[in-house]
């Protein structure tokens, strides 16, 4: 994991409870059994994002989460499992919030198949 920035929080596993949500799933087929998604939260200055899957069976598989903007170079990974139609939280990036834009990859593997979900947070 690289980190750079005077601004920039980095929170391992999750986020607490943060008002305003912006939302951004991509690269998923409608029929697919798992999709990726990204969601943006605004809080107290703060920008939070936060990796998801979810998936209509059990999965097992790999997730690679990469923020880049201004002052920002962050690189997550590693593997997940979700259950019969639920979701599992991949990754999570607390920013500061008068930064970016920054531009946010997720891919996850599972299931034979690879998933991409990619947006910019403002």
């Amino acid at each position: 994991m690289n980190v750079s920035g005077k601004h920039l929080v980095f929170a391992a596993l999750g986020l607490t409870a943060v008002a305003g949500t912006g939302f951004a799933s991509a690269g998923n087929d409608a029929g697919a059994p798992m999709r990726c998604e990204i969601v943006e939260t605004k809080s107290g200055g703060m920008k939070g994002i936060e990796a998801r899957a979810s998936s209509h069976e059990r999965m097992t598989g790999t997730y690679r989460l990469v923020v880049a903007g201004p002052g920002a170079n962050i690189s997550q990974g590693g593997e997940f499992e979700t259950g019969a139609g639920g979701s599992a939280k991949l990754g999570s990036v607390m920013l500061g919030g008068n930064g970016g834009p920054y531009d946010v990859r997720l891919e996850v593997k599972a299931g034979g198949r690879t998933y991409d979900c990619t947006t910019v947070v403002r």
